[in-house]
């Protein structure tokens, strides 16, 4: 027997005394193990982000990306085991091109957001299955209302509609940040070196290994569909987001050694 399920693991349909599914919780720290992910809906558009982990020196720059563009006007960002997040973007792909095959337009952020996280759901009830080791961001524009919209599910299936939110290892300091800075009150634009930032303070580089920035969003600048941010301004955000991170870490040795002199 598990030393932490008790025997209550072996199947994601049974419930432990305390009412909780192991395997979904166990799915859910595959999450917060990976690399962190981060929606902001801004006052123009929305803009999806968060750092790959490199996890080989050898990788080529741009592989096994973790933004992926679902439609036209859909995109997603996922954290989690890479392969799952795949199989769930491929699932995004397919519903949304059917939709147009049968009805001839795009499907609606909502109606396709609530089939993923039906399908993620799907995977807690029945015992030949495992629920999905991760979590999706998914922002997308709706022509008919002429908006857009960010949505979010992790592995048990719960689908909401935010503002801003963040998945993966720092969930919490991402948040507060998100909060501090406001940032659902700038431009998609304005945002991405702050955006940037939050990644680049909420990683441990003693402990871990270098990561890759992407960032994808769906606004006025790239015509209301969802692309990659410009390479051009994503290297800008990045080096700007370095040298702020940088700069308070010196201000913070400075302020530390100042203590430790009052002190002696």
């Amino acid at each position: 027997m598990s030393s932490t399920g008790a025997g209550y693991d072996y199947s994601p349909t049974t419930f432990s005394p305390e009412g909780r599914i192991y395997q979904v919780e166990y799915a859910q720290k595959a999450v917060e193990g990976s690399g962190t992910a981060i929606g902001i809906q801004c006052t123009d558009g929305v803009v999806v982000a968060l750092e790959k982990v490199l996890v080989s020196p050898l990788l080529m720059p741009g592989s096994n990306r973790r933004v992926f563009t679902v439609d036209h006007h859909l995109g997603m960002a996922v954290s989690g085991f890479g392969a799952d997040g795949r199989k769930i973007a491929n699932e995004a792909r397919y519903a949304a091109s059917r939709y147009r095959e049968n009805y001839g337009s795009s499907a609606p952020v909502k109606m396709l957001s609530d089939q993923l996280g039906g399908l993620l759901h799907a995977y807690t009830c029945y015992g030949a299955l495992r629920p999905f080791g991760c979590a999706f961001i998914l922002a997308g524009y709706d022509e008919d209302t002429k908006k857009t919209s960010l949505w979010m599910s992790g592995p048990d299936g719960v689908c909401l509609k935010y503002y801003g939110c963040a998945i993966g290892k720092s969930v919490q300091a991402a948040k507060t940040e998100i909060e501090s800075k406001k940032l659902t009150e700038r431009t998609c634009k304005e945002s991405l070196k702050d955006i940037a930032k939050i990644l680049h303070l909420n990683h441990d580089a003693d402990r871990e290994q270098d990561f890759e920035l992407e960032m994808g969003w769906i606004c006025a600048e790239s015509g209301w569909k969802f692309k990659r941010v410009p390479q051009e301004l994503l290297k800008e955000a990045d080096e700007k987001a370095k040298e702020e991170v940088d700069e308070d870490e010196e201000d913070s040795d400075e302020d530390s050694d100042d203590d430790d002199e009052d002190e002696d």
